[in-house]
């Protein structure tokens, strides 16, 4: 049961980060993984480079806060798998800002992207993670869900939400055997935080918050979202593991 042998997976905002750890470690288990993102030389770059490696991968370009790119991913799963055993909601964006200088248009798009689209793409994807009888949707939060990490409100909103809508789906859809979890890092090495990990000041006051004195790597995020895809985990649902290295224990 520590493996994925056989499971047929979704993982949106796959091409980089903690997405595209993901893709990795379950080819590496034995999935079979369909994975978006919106830039198409990026999707079909990787695309490419896990094919030749032997893997059954399959990448498709799509934007997941639009319906017409959701609908294509509905219609590649119905046209080729039937099923859906593993679905991560890992897309997401970040425009970090004082709350009086957001227009509407940014914090809508953080919302619509972070929030709005994985419970869409869940509900649309619902019936084939239903026929699969035993699966799993792992939303990708954050430890900003949880308490202030100045990473600006409309995140910290859009992901504490999404800790609500983990608990609630998996309550509502346990008796279609489905379970429902999130995952939470503190700052994980990714594309998205490049930027503000370069910033010594910056960067040290994180470790100085946390007390294995260091930020996640993207695999050991994806480590914890493929337990909580396997049988092995099949007890756990509506829960959030928080991946910190301690800093939400860390009172000084």
């Amino acid at each position: 049961m520590w493996n994925l042998e056989n499971k047929k997976a979704i993982v949106t905002g796959g091409t980089k980060g903690i997405g595209k750890a993901a893709v990795i470690e379950f080819l590496k288990l034995g999935a079979e993984v369909l994975f978006t993102a919106r830039n198409e030389t990026e999707v079909r770059s990787l695309e490419n480079e896990l094919k030749k490696k032997g893997y059954k991968v399959h990448g498709l370009t799509a934007d997941s806060s639009k319906k017409e790119d959701n609908q294509n991913m509905v219609d590649w799963v119905s046209s080729n798998w039937g099923k859906l055993d593993i679905l991560v909601n890992n897309a997401g964006i970040n425009i970090r800002k004082q709350a009086s200088d957001y227009s509407e248009e940014e914090f809508r798009k953080v919302l619509e992207i972070n929030l709005i689209a994985p419970f869409e793409i869940s509900r649309i994807l619902h019936p084939f993670l239903k026929e699969s009888g035993n699966a799993s949707i792992i939303n990708v939060a954050s430890s900003a869900a949880i308490q202030d990490v100045g990473t600006g409100t409309p995140y910290a909103m859009s992901k504490s939400g999404l800790l609500q809508q983990s608990r609630s789906l998996a309550v509502e859809w346990a008796q279609d055997g489905i379970r429902v979890n999130s995952v939470s890092p503190w700052f994980t090495k990714t594309p998205l935080t490049e930027g503000y990990l370069h910033n010594d000041k910056k960067m040290n006051s994180i470790l100085k918050r946390t007390p294995l004195n260091r930020v996640a790597e993207a695999e050991e995020i994806s480590a914890i979202i493929s337990f909580l895809a396997m049988d092995k985990s099949s007890f756990i649902t509506g829960q959030n593991i928080v991946a910190d290295g301690g800093m939400s224990i860390n009172a000084l």
